[in-house]
């Protein structure tokens, strides 16, 4: 049986962490309530946008892993990866963090 917490708490606690932690978060995107996947878009000062989606490991965890950079060649194109992504499954929920030190951050969220 898998013990995940429902979207909507995970996400809610999210939101919570990074203001904890002197960031800020929005949710961009939300999904379904219980079981939508969670993808993590962080940044600093609104810069080295990075997208991470949890992604099941060889040991049987899930963890956050970036699948997605935007580079300064590449804005438009990470736009429309989010924008693609949200078409093609709605239950997707997008959370925006603008934090310092974001890869210290989602290391916090990993088991």
């Amino acid at each position: 049986m898998d013990a995940r917490l429902p979207a909507h708490l995970e996400v809610s606690g999210l939101l919570r962490m990074a203001e904890a932690n002197g960031g800020f978060a929005m949710v961009l995107a939300k999904g379904e309530r219980d079981a939508g996947t969670i993808l993590v878009l962080t940044m600093q000062k609104g810069e080295n946008r990075v997208l991470f989606e949890r992604m099941p490991q060889l040991d049987g965890s899930r963890k956050f892993v970036a699948v997605r950079t935007q580079g300064s060649d590449n804005a438009g194109e990470f736009d429309e990866y989010l924008d693609r992504r949200k078409r093609q499954d709605s239950d997707t929920w997008i959370v925006e963090v603008d934090i310092a030190n974001p890869e210290r951050f989602i290391a916090t969220l990993n088991p």
